[in-house]
């Protein structure tokens, strides 16, 4: 099944492309759900994968439905999730 995948301006804050997201959908090491920082909503998850230039990448994402996503934040992978790269 096709996953659409809908942005939030906010997941372009730290420059990362729409293409460098994909990529990371289709390259992903790690997809789950994420239950820390502010907010700690059950419907959050956190995906690892990499960009196009093959650095790790972190995308938090939502589940609107069974076929759409909703990308809120995508950025560098920081060092506090380095342990999934593994």
């Amino acid at each position: 099944m096709n996953i659409i995948i809908e942005f939030n301006p906010s997941a372009f804050k730290h420059k990362k492309s729409e293409a460098d997201i994909r990529r990371a959908f289709d390259t992903a090491i790690y997809d789950g759900w994420f239950n820390e920082g502010k907010g700690q909503d059950m419907d959050k998850y956190l995906l690892i994968g990499f960009d196009k230039n093959g650095n790790p990448l972190e995308v938090l994402y939502n589940m609107i439905d069974n076929k759409t996503i909703n990308v809120f934040h995508a950025m560098e992978c920081r060092n506090i999730f380095h342990h999934l790269l593994e």
